[in-house]
C-alpha cells in the first residue's frame, strides 16, 4: 500500500513539471524577441550613410571656417577629418554633425592647424560688422543722447528752483532734500528712455540690478550715516530746541548755537564747541532750562538738636521772602530732612526767575542770607562732636585744668560790611554765552534747520 502511494506521488509530481516547462520556455524567449523587432524596426528607418555625408558636405561648404572638413559615414559613425583654425569651429563642426538624425557618434579627426589668418579673419570680421552696425545706428545713439540731456537738464532746472521748494515744503532741509531727490529721478528717467529708445533693454536690466546690489551694499556700509541723516529729518520737523536755549543732552550741557543735517553744535558754559551727532540728539534725554524761565533751587541747613525746628524754618522762611531775587509765587517752603544724633537737618527751597537772576548766583546768596539770620537768631549751627576715651586711671580734674590753660579763647573775627552795590551781593545773569552764540549765528553761513515756524515738542 505505501509503494503504490509513492509512485502515484512521483507520476503526478512528473505530470505537473511536463505542463510547468513549456510556459517557462515562452516565457524565456519573449523578451529576446523585442529587441530584434525594434533593431529591424530601426534599420529600415534610419536615412543612408551617404544621404547623411552629402547633407553634413552641404551644411559645412556653407561656413567658411568648416569648408576644409571632411565627412565620412559609415553605419551612422561620422568621421570629421581636414583642417580647422582653432578648437571652437572644430567643436562647431561636431556639434552640427551630431545632430542630425540617423547620426549614432562623430569621430573627431580633425586637425587644429592654429593659423593666424584663420584665428584673426573671424574677428576682424566680427569688428566691422558690429562697427557698420554701430555707423548704422548713430542717428538713433544721437537721438537718445539728446532725449538724455533734455530730460536730465529739465530735473536740475527743477531741482534748482530752491524758492519754489521752500515755499511748498516751509522746511529748508526737507527742500533741499526734494530737490536732490528731484535731480536723482530725473537722470533716471532719462537714462531707462535712452536705453529703451536704442534698444539696450539688456544693458538696462544689468544698470537697475547692479545698481541695486550696490544700493544694498552701501545701505550697510553707511547705515550709521543713513540713521543720523534720518534723524536730522524728524529733528527739523519737530524741534526740542530753539537757538540760545540753554539744554541738557545726556551729559552736555551749553546754548545751542545751530541745528545742522548732520549734528546739533553746543557751546558749553565754558565758550567752547560741542557737536553731538543727530542721530544722538533724537534718542537722548534733553533738560531745557530755557523752556520755563522758573527754576527752583534747595538747601539743606542744620540746627542744634535742643533748638525750635519750627522756629528756624520760619525765620529762614521770613529771611528769603525778603529777598529782591526770590519769587513770591511760588513761595519759598522749608521742612525736616532729617533729624541727626546732635543737629536737625532743615530743607529750604525757592524759586527764581533765570531772566531776571543767575541761578548759581541767586542760590547762593539765598544760602548765606538764611545761614546768617539762623545765627543772629540765638539759633546753633551744629559742629562735629567728638568723644575721647582714655585707658587707665585718670584725674578729670587735672584734665579739665590743663585744657583750660592750654586752649586760649576763641573770638570770632568782624566781618567787613559788603557795600550794596557790590558785585558779590549782584544775581544779574551773564548774557557772555548768549552773545557769543548770537555773533556765531549771524557770522556762520552755513544752513541752520532751526525754525522759529515749525512746532516745538
Amino acid at each position: 500500500m505505501l509503494l503504490m502511494t509513492r509512485r502515484l506521488i512521483h507520476l503526478l509530481a512528473g505530470l505537473c513539471l511536463m505542463a510547468a516547462v513549456p510556459a517557462l520556455q515562452s516565457h524565456a524567449q519573449a523578451p529576446a524577441e523585442q529587441p530584434a523587432a525594434q533593431i529591424v524596426q530601426t534599420a529600415s528607418d534610419a536615412p543612408d550613410d551617404a544621404a547623411i555625408e552629402s547633407r553634413i558636405s552641404a551644411i559645412f561648404s556653407e561656413i567658411d571656417s568648416l569648408k576644409s572638413v571632411e565627412v565620412d559615414v559609415r553605419e551612422g559613425v561620422v568621421t570629421l577629418s581636414g583642417g580647422v583654425s582653432n578648437s571652437a569651429a572644430a567643436t562647431r563642426a561636431i556639434d552640427i554633425a551630431g545632430r542630425l538624425v540617423g547620426v549614432v557618434t562623430v569621430e573627431d579627426k580633425i586637425d587644429r592647424t592654429l593659423d593666424i589668418e584663420g584665428n584673426v579673419s573671424p574677428i576682424v570680421d566680427t569688428l566691422n560688422s558690429r562697427l557698420k552696425s554701430y555707423y548704422r545706428a548713430l542717428p538713433l545713439l544721437g537721438l537718445g543722447l539728446a532725449l538724455f540731456v533734455i530730460i536730465s537738464l529739465v530735473g536740475h532746472l527743477l531741482a534748482s528752483w530752491m524758492w519754489l521748494w521752500r515755499r511748498l515744503l516751509r522746511n529748508v532741509f526737507l527742500a533741499e532734500l526734494v530737490s536732490q531727490a528731484v535731480r536723482v529721478i530725473a537722470i533716471s528717467i532719462a537714462l531707462v528712455l535712452a536705453l529703451s529708445l536704442v534698444g539696450a533693454t539688456a544693458l538696462m536690466g544689468t544698470l537697475l540690478g547692479g545698481i541695486g546690489v550696490l544700493g544694498i551694499a552701501v545701505g550697510f556700509a553707511v547705515r550709521d550715516s543713513l540713521e543720523n541723516y534720518i534723524s536730522s529729518i524728524m529733528l527739523s520737523l519737530r524741534q526740542p530746541f530753539r537757538a540760545n536755549e540753554h539744554v541738557v543732552i545726556d551729559e552736555h550741557e551749553g546754548k545751542v548755537v545751530r541745528l545742522t543735517s548732520r549734528a546739533t553744535v553746543l557751546m558749553t558754559l565754558d565758550g567752547n564747541h560741542l557737536r553731538i551727532p543727530n542721530a544722538l540728539v533724537f534718542k537722548a534725554v534733553i533738560l531745557n532750562y530755557s523752556r520755563n524761565p522758573e527754576r527752583r533751587f534747595e538747601f539743606d541747613l542744620g540746627v542744634d538738636a535742643e533748638d525750635d525746628p519750627v522756629a528756624a524754618m520760619k525765620l529762614g522762611l521770613d529771611t528769603l521772602d525778603t529777598l529782591p531775587y526770590v519769587l513770591k509765587q511760588p513761595g519759598a517752603t522749608a521742612f525736616i530732612q532729617t533729624v541727626g544724633d546732635s543737629n536737625i537737618l532743615l530743607r529750604f527751597q525757592g524759586w527764581v526767575d533765570q531772566d531776571q537772576s543767575d541761578f548759581n548766583k541767586a542760590r547762593g546768596l539765598a544760602i548765606s542770607a538764611t545761614k546768617d539770620a539762623l545765627e543772629t537768631g540765638g539759633f546753633t549751627l551744629p559742629e562735629p562732636i567728638y568723644r575721647l576715651r582714655f585707658d587707665g586711671s585718670v584725674d578729670p580734674d587735672r584734665i579739665a585744668k590743663h585744657l583750660g590753660a592750654a586752649l586760649p579763647e576763641r573770638h570770632k573775627p568782624e566781618r567787613p560790611a559788603v557795600p550794596a552795590g557790590s558785585d558779590a551781593l549782584s544775581v544779574t545773569p551773564d548774557d557772555h554765552i548768549e552773545k557769543k552764540v548770537d555773533e556765531e549765528r549771524a557770522e556762520t553761513k552755513e544752513t541752520d534747520l532751526l525754525d522759529s515756524d515749525r512746532p516745538v515738542e
